[in-house]
Order: structure tokens, then sequence, then C-alpha cells
């Protein structure tokens, strides 16, 4: 059962922890806009599509917000109460600092467990979903944004050009249109003044034309006389179709296969299938491909390697055994069988190396989704010394401290997943890189806020400064 203690270190944990987690994962996804912000201007988004795309970014990157908030919140937790006082009196009661921490490592237990849960269940979706819209949203085409005196020619098969258009964006003048349908003739349809408009299932763009002229021309390529055709109107309407410009809807099954879209279970169902092609499926392959082109090899019997070779300075060439009208057609049929066996060989390779890196990277993604989740509980095991030991409360150096740790552990695990993936190191080692580094840093520090050390003390090192100081001026004098 929790005591008062307890709970008093709980609640003066949970409402930090719940702020910084939010405005966490508000940088995280602004950094995201930031990023992305070239591929989603000017598309035409709707309000739907932009929360849905908000809504897969954050689910993406709660496996990241939650080690930082968790890092911020315990530094700014065990600050503020080292800055009024309080850790002081419950030391001075007898409690040690361990004890004191103890039902806040029950809940950063459980922080890394649901962030587990979130990445194995969750994540895998919501990665599926934001890759795949993403994607949509990349290929898809600037909205329809037709400027006065520029021809417009997003329209597939047209280029349209207006001299001047009204406020309203509806009145157009000085109207002309270009048509090709890629056989020999070209259609030009010029007027002097019109409006357009949307119809109403936003699907096709409406031209109300008035006083102008359409110019056609008729033929074939087989045939070099050609029909002109000149209309003139008053009123003509032209559509142009606006689908190439919606959104496609691209089915999730595109990424399926991708080691962020999966979770454990699947992981390792597929890094079993990857391994035994590697093992069995590339030899099989090697030896139906390119043993063929080996003829000899099937001759050749385990004896020959005990057969003593002598060299002398009489022994001649392969060429030289050869009678000279022979020389060129073997030579030629040598040359075509190597390079047969050099591409098969290449081929196998390039095979194999890819098989192998997606092997690198499921297994990356399998040991990723324990280590992140490890990560809540590492640095909280960081952030709880640290505010204990600089005793101080807020959102000023608790929080730069703890940035300048989410840096070093964000940057060793980009480090590791990099060397990892250029097949440095394990996959193991890659992604629990960050861990075996920091968790030692935990351990200091925490045997250093048991002893209530003067590690971030100013007054400590100016007195310090000052007595080394003396002693290098008594030993000088």
């Amino acid at each position: 059962m929790f005591k008062k203690l307890d709970k008093l270190i709980v609640k003066a944990f949970l409402g930090p922890f719940v702020a910084t987690f939010f405005i966490t994962l508000f940088v995280l996804v602004m950094q995201f806009f930031w990023k992305y912000i070239d591929d989603l201007v000017g598309k035409g988004l709707d309000f739907i599509s932009i929360v849905q795309l908000t809504g897969y970014v954050s689910a993406t990157m709660i496996t990241l917000a939650l080690p930082l908030a968790v890092l911020i919140s315990s530094i700014m937790t065990f600050g503020n109460l080292g800055e009024t006082f309080e850790l002081v009196a419950i030391k001075s009661a007898g409690i040690p600092l361990l004890r004191f921490m103890r039902p806040l490592i029950i809940i950063s237990a459980f922080i890394s467990i649901t962030s587990f849960l979130l990445s194995n269940y969750v994540i895998p979706v919501a990665n599926l979903k934001f890759y795949t819209m993403l994607y949509d949203i990349r290929v898809a085409k600037p909205a329809f944004d037709l400027k006065a005196g520029i021809f417009y020619n997003k329209l597939p098969n047209y280029a349209i050009k207006v001299g001047k258009k009204e406020k309203d964006g509806n009145g157009i003048y000085d109207v002309i249109i270009y048509e090709n349908d890629y056989r020999m003739q070209d259609n030009i349809i010029v007027a002097e003044k019109g409006s357009m408009n949307m119809s109403s299932d936003k699907k096709f763009l409406e031209f109300h034309l008035q006083n102008g002229w359409r110019y056609q021309e008729r033929g074939t390529y087989n045939n070099t006389s050609t029909e002109f055709i000149r209309i003139k109107f008053k009123e003509y309407k032209k559509l142009f179709d606006l689908s190439s410009f919606e959104m496609m809807k691209t089915p999730d099954s595109a990424f399926k296969n991708q080691g962020i879209m999966l979770n454990i279970a699947q992981l390792k169902t597929f890094e079993d299938s990857v391994n035994k092609i590697m093992n069995i499926n590339i030899p099989i392959r090697f030896n139906k491909e390119i043993i063929p082109y080996l003829s000899g090899a099937k001759l050749i019997d385990s004896g020959w390697k005990n057969i003593p070779v002598k060299i002398s300075e009489k022994s001649k060439s392969y060429l030289q055994l050869i009678p000279d009208s022979a020389i060129q057609i073997t030579t030629n049929r040598l040359s075509e069988k190597i390079n047969m066996i050099k591409s098969s060989n290449d081929l196998i390779f390039e095979d194999y190396k890819q098989k192998k890196d997606f092997w690198q990277s499921y297994r990356i993604e399998w040991h990723k989704k324990f280590s992140l989740a490890f990560a809540c509980l590492v640095l909280f095991m960081i952030g709880a010394p640290l505010g204990s030991i600089i005793r101080k409360g807020g959102l000023g150096m608790p929080l730069v401290v703890a940035v300048i740790f989410f840096l070093l552990f964000h940057l060793l695990n980009m480090f590791g997943q990099k060397l990892a993936d250029s097949h440095t190191l394990s996959a193991f080692s890659g992604m629990w890189l960050s861990s075996f580094v920091l968790v030692p840093i935990g351990a200091f520090l925490t045997y250093k806020a048991m002893r209530d050390s003067q590690l971030f003390n100013q007054e400590y090192y100016f007195r310090l400064f000052k007595q080394i100081k003396k002693a290098l001026q008594r030993s000088a004098a």
C-alpha cells in the first residue's frame, strides 16, 4: 500500500509529466510539419485529411515523447522538492533516496510497459496509415491555381492562359486554351472574356467563354494533307476534369513489409523467412545459375589436390596448346562464359545483399521496440538523482539539463542505428548502445545523490578553486 509520502511524490510527479508529455509531443509533431512542409503546401488538403495526418504523426511520436517527458518531469519533481527543502526533511527523517524514489520507479516501469505495448500494437498500424497517406500527398498534384499572364500546364493535355482575372476569381479576360491530345492536330480556343466555376461535386472546372474562336486541325500521320477548321462562337462551355488533382487512395498493403509497420510476432516471421532465403534459396540459385557454366567442375576428382605439379621452363600455356585457327573462337567463347558467370554472380550477390539488409532492418526494429521502452526507466534513473542534486524547480535549469541528456540519448540511438544499418554493429549492440552508455551514468548520479553530492553546486567549485589558488600561491612562495 502507498503511504502518504508515496502519494506526495506521485502527485508531485504526475502533473509535470502530463504537461511535459504533451509539450514534447507537440514539438515533435511540429518538427514533422517543418520537415515535410514542401510536400504538404499547395496540395489542397481538407480539414479531415489534416486531422488524420496529425493523428497518425502523433501516434508515431509517442515512444519518443515518453522518455523525454519522464526525464524532464523527474528532474522537475525532485528539483522542486529539493528547492523547498522537502527533500532535506525527508532525508533527515532517515528515509533513503531509493525508498523515496520507489513509487516513481514503479510508475516509470509502468510507463515503459505501456510504451512497449503501444510500440507493438498501435504504432505499427499508425506508421502504415501515416506513410501510405504521406505517399498519396507527395504524388498528388498541387491544387488548381490559375494566375493571370502565366500559362498553366498542370491539367493533362492542356495549357491555359488568361490575361486578366477579376478580384472574385471568377471573371476572366483574354483567354487562350491550348489542347494537345498527342495526335497530329492541335486545337486552340481563344475568347475575349468569360467566367470559371467549380462544379457542384468539385470534380470539374467549368469555363463559360464569350466572343471567341475555336481552331481545329484534322489529319493523320499517314496523310500529310490536313483539314483546318475555324469556328466562331458567342458562347462556349468547356469542361476540365479535375480528377487528377484528387489524392490517391493507395492500399495499406503496399507498405506492409516495412519493419516499422510490423509488430514483434510479424517481425519474427519476416526475419525467419528472409533468413531461410539467404541460407537455402540463395545457395540453390547459385548452383542452378553458375555451376552449369563451369562444365569442368563436375569432372574434378577430389584427389586432384594431392597430385604434385611440376612447373618447368619448357611448360606451355593453355593457349599455346590450341591450334592457331581455334584461338579466336576459344577466347571469344571463354570471354562470353566469364561475362555470363560474372553477371549471374553479381545479380545473386545483389539479391543476397538486399535480403541481408531486410533481415537486419527487421532485427533493428525488433530491438528498437524494447530499447525505447526501457529508455523510460533509464532516463528516470538519470532525472531523479539529477533533480535531487541540482535542487532547482521550474523549467529553467531542469529543462537545460534534460535537453542535454536527451540529445545524448537521441544521438546515441541514431549512431547506433546507423552503425547497425551498415552492419558495423549487430542490431542488438546498435539499438542498445544508448542504454549501455546511460545506465552507468544513472548509477553514478544515483550514488552521488545518495551522498548529497555537490556535483552541481557553484559555491562548491568556487571554494575548491580558491583552495587550489591558495595552495599554488603557497607553493610558489
